[in-house]
């Protein structure tokens, strides 16, 4: 399948149409392993929020770019690979820390399902233009959120009041930001791919 005949296929992500290759389940492993990889080192860049438990990280970033370039079994099966590892000891979640105690633990399971939505989206062309972009890192944005905040609440043993006042709110114009550099970056990778072929 050549780079054109990928870009142009409905149902086809950023992943597929760069790496069209027979051996589907070495590439498959390997995309998972750097999502799950690109994720840990992503998590490592942490800045501290005042009054805050949850750091600003690339961490969350790192996930919807996983899941969108990847796609939605991918995107989870990284996500996944990444947790397990993270739970099973390894210090590659936010500011080196690893475990499931950390009240910041709910948004690495929000990201979970974040990936795996995100990547569902972006196979129905959900990372193809800037405003369907934007949608896509808004709705993945969102999940994480839903997952994260009401785990916070429940860790820290803090209303959802102060949960959403510690866990989201200090934490928006840094995903406008980020969703902002998607909006950039994912169109024109797919524009890059169909200039390739």
């Amino acid at each position: 399948m050549s780079t054109v005949s990928a870009a142009a296929t409905p149902g086809t992500v950023l992943a597929d149409a760069v790496f069209p290759v027979r051996r589907v389940l070495v590439r498959d492993a390997a995309l998972v392993l750097g999502g799950a990889a690109l994720t840990g080192l992503a998590a490592q860049i942490a800045v501290p929020v005042p009054g805050s438990p949850v750091p600003v990280t690339g961490q969350t970033f790192a996930a919807l770019l996983v899941g969108t370039s990847l796609g939605a079994r991918r995107g989870f099966l990284s996500l996944a690979l990444y947790a397990l590892i993270g739970m099973a000891g390894m210090p590659w979640f936010a500011q080196a820390g690893s475990g499931t105690a950390a009240p910041s633990f709910g948004y690495v399971l929000g990201m979970l399902l974040a990936a795996t939505a995100v990547g569902a989206l972006a196979r129905r062309g959900g990372d193809r233009g800037v405003l369907r972009t934007a949608g896509t890192m808004a709705a993945g944005s969102a999940i994480i959120y839903a997952v994260g905040v009401p785990y916070l609440a429940l860790a820290t043993h803090m209303s959802l009041g102060q949960a959403v006042a510690a866990g989201l709110t200090p934490f928006l114009i840094g995903d406008a930001l980020k969703a902002a550099l998607a909006m950039g970056a994912l169109p024109a990778a797919w524009k890059l791919v169909g200039r390739r072929g």
